[in-house]
């Protein structure tokens, strides 16, 4: 599990947010529980019966991580990398087939969100803990493949996702949009986005609460602020910047 840090410091603000980097599912993706089916269908696979003690302990954990790169998750639960593998593998097959079958949307107001960052003259990246086909399914899905001008999966910044900084880095360097962390702001539904945002630098860290984790959690994860929904974040940075 992610340390959990005591509450959130304001860094924002001091010469503007220029980078967002949005998660993706529970963010600006409602998946409806696609990670947990896609989940009981890789552990099938490798042997874990489904409503068996094994196979709700290891659910429980998934929840629990919520966020993280799935690959580092597969890698706890079943130990040797052989197996993990052949589970993230399972798991990316069955998720991108529920994918295909119309069952993801964007959270509301999600797109006219982002839509309206751009507008302000921020730039943004979208990110998951997904591998990259999984990724592109959803995009396609979405019909979102021009709404950002970078995605970002964790094999995009080195291989580590969440909760590591590498994909928020990864964001500032290849985009070039900001010429300091501290104008990156990163949002997401999880604790690990939290951890990531913050070991990164960024000058906002704030949650969502339309995903996995509730608002407690993210806000002892470190979040500045926690909004109903991404819906609301053109405004909530606008604010950030007004001079008090």
């Amino acid at each position: 599990m992610v340390r959990e840090l005591t509450g959130g410091t304001h860094r924002a603000g001091r010469r503007g947010l220029k980078l967002v980097v949005l998660d993706m599912a529970g963010t600006t993706v409602a998946d409806g529980g696609l990670v947990e089916r896609a989940f009981s269908t890789a552990a099938q696979a490798l042997g874990v019966t489904a409503g068996s003690d094994r196979h709700e302990r290891q659910l429980s954990y998934v929840r629990e991580t919520m966020g993280e790169s799935k690959i580092s998750v597969f890698r706890h639960l079943f130990g040797d990398e052989q197996s993990a593998q052949r589970a993230n593998a399972a798991f990316e097959e069955a998720y991108g087939e529920l994918v295909g079958g119309g069952l993801v949307a964007a959270v509301p107001g999600a797109a006219e969100a982002i839509a309206r960052l751009r507008d302000a003259g921020r730039t943004v990246v979208l990110t998951t803990g997904f591998a990259r086909a999984t990724q592109d399914a959803i995009l396609d899905a979405l019909g979102w493949r021009d709404l950002v001008p970078l995605t970002l999966c964790p094999a995009d910044a080195g291989g580590r996702g969440r909760p590591y900084p590498d994909m928020v880095l990864a964001a500032f360097l290849r985009t070039g949009a900001a010429d300091a962390v501290d104008e990156v702001a990163v949002v997401g539904d999880t604790s690990y986005d939290m951890a990531g945002g913050l070991r990164a630098g960024a000058g906002a860290v704030i949650g969502v609460r339309t995903g996995a984790h509730a608002e407690p959690a993210l806000r002892r994860a470190g979040a500045d602020d926690v909004l109903p929904s991404v819906a609301e974040l053109p405004e909530s940075l606008a604010a950030r910047e007004r001079p008090r």
